[in-house]
């Protein structure tokens, strides 16, 4: 029996609903392939809302690639190249030496690609790129579809871009009057957009969004873009399909078609934009005198875990988000604790060696207690792979195989955090440490923008409460330093 397993992929959740033939049309032919060539089928990997230049990060490729790794695993099925990937960078290409490394053949409907041959080098690089070209073109065509039906007046994506109270075919809902009132009750002078947003029951940003649309006027104005290029992804989980980054608009590139007749005249609709720049630019946060006071704000979490919020009532204090129970702490009298916890015991090297290293040292497992997590570690591992087998041997059911592997994942976990815990991921030494706190010798003689500066290049999370600093954490992966590790600062 050839073992095989079969790659299933769609690129949106869409395409993965009941209705929708596409999941159901890739396993009937990858079938066929299996038939034609003698292979069986032992597991299926399906991924749904996954891009093909996105594979690389998601967990099933991750588990098809663990499998791949098995010596009984022969080959991949797959409808066609693109379910496997459609790169978009260099680094995609990693997945065609998986197969290489392993010896693993790719089947498609047309013929099996051995990657570790002379001939099948070539076709999978071709392939891959001719892949990741398509999907550029496809890209492309989507866009222009898209931008003509803009530049016609209609709407290039789903009516959630649709403004508040307007509805498609063009037209005002009856939430538009109370957009009517919005314009009205702020050029009547109730300027407030917090009493404002909730006549419309949004946000304060979302009422500064409706407040700037022209669409009100009854021109539609589209004056920015996504951004298409690879840094212009936002980073998602898993793999899974997300947003792109909006850009400006070039001023050639920028539609304005009248859409509907005006809700607002533009002469009110222009005033009321002078006035919210206006407001803007009398904001206490745009005054040119406006100096920020405090220096560790975005820095502090409390002992509850939630972070500690900045407030004015008759003074300047630092206080828990979820109001836990600790004290206000003002300003003026955390800081200098932590001015000096960085200026002068993070620099003094009796400090780092004492209350830093030692007890890190302390804390480290011994080493016959970690030999023997290890093994046990290894063991299990060992055991996953027989469950597997005898699935695949069809020895064990589908049920039995997912309680046996849930009962082996559970004690993998619980051994891997011990041995997070007691084991340091590496071993600090004094030099590094004085390397990394050097610079802040001077720190209580900087400037609130420089100490800010100098702070983020550690990216610090300290935890306080009462004045009591007992936690700090900065930005080494092996530098954890918390309550046990050494005393808050007097």
């Amino acid at each position: 029996m050839i073992r095989c397993i079969e790659l299933l992929r769609v690129s949106t959740l869409g395409q993965a609903d009941a209705d929708r033939a596409s999941l159901p049309s890739q396993k009937t032919i990858n079938g066929r392939t299996a038939e034609q060539y003698g292979l069986t089928i032992v597991r299926s990997i399906e991924m749904a809302g996954v891009s093909g230049a996105s594979v690389l990060l998601a967990p099933e490729m991750h588990e098809m690639v663990r499998l791949m790794r098995d010596p009984e695993i022969h080959g991949v099925i797959a409808r066609e190249f693109s379910r496997l990937m459609r790169p978009e960078n260099y680094s995609d290409y990693a997945l065609l030496q998986v197969f290489v490394d392993t010896n693993t053949i790719l089947y498609l409907p047309e013929g099996p690609i051995n990657f570790g041959s002379r001939d099948g080098r070539l076709m999978g690089v071709m392939k891959a790129t001719i892949g990741g070209l398509e999907r550029l073109e496809l890209q492309q065509k989507i866009w222009n579809a898209r931008e003509e039906k803009r530049m016609r007046g209609e709407i290039g994506g789903s009516r959630v871009v649709l403004p508040y109270g307007v509805t498609y075919p063009w037209a005002y809902t009856a939430d538009a009057e109370k957009v009517r009132e919005v314009f009205r009750l702020f050029l009547s002078g109730q300027t407030s957009y917090a009493e404002l947003s909730n006549i419309l029951g949004v946000t304060v940003p979302g009422l500064r969004c409706v407040m700037r649309n022209p669409i009100y006027t009854g021109w539609r104005v589209i004056d920015k873009k996504r951004d298409m290029s690879a840094r212009g992804k936002y980073p998602t989980k898993d793999g899974r399909q997300g947003d792109r980054r909006k850009v400006n608009r070039k001023p050639e590139e920028v539609i304005r078609i009248k859409v509907l007749e005006p809700l607002i005249s533009e002469s009110d609709f222009n005033r009321v934009q002078r006035l919210m720049d206006l407001k803007r630019e009398n904001s206490w946060r745009s005054r040119e005198s406006y100096e920020p006071r405090f220096t560790y704000n975005g820095y502090l979490n409390c002992i509850c875990g939630s972070l500690i919020y900045t407030k004015y009532r008759r003074d300047d204090y630092y206080i828990c988000r979820d109001r836990c129970g600790v004290h206000y702490m003002r300003r003026d009298k955390l800081e200098p604790a932590l001015d000096a916890l960085f200026g002068k015991r993070l620099t003094n090297p009796l400090f780092l060696r004492r209350h830093i290293l030692a007890p890190l040292a302390q804390k480290r497992a011994p080493q016959g207690n970690a030999r023997l997590l290890r093994t046990r570690l290894e063991s299990l591992e060992s055991k996953r792979k027989r469950i597997l087998d005898g699935y695949f041997d069809e020895v064990i059911t589908a049920e039995e195989r997912e309680l046996r592997l849930n009962d082996v994942d559970r004690e993998r976990s619980t051994i891997t955090a011990i041995l997070t815990r007691q084991t340091p991921a590496r071993i600090l030494d004094l030099d590094r440490l004085v390397d990394v706190f050097t610079p802040f010798a001077e720190f209580e003689l900087l400037s609130r923008g420089d100490k800010r500066r100098l702070l983020n290049t550690i990216t610090p999370s300290i935890v306080a409460a009462n004045y009591e600093i007992s936690g700090l954490w900065i930005g080494l992966d092996e530098t954890h330093m918390d309550r046990d590790s050494w005393p808050p600062p007097a």
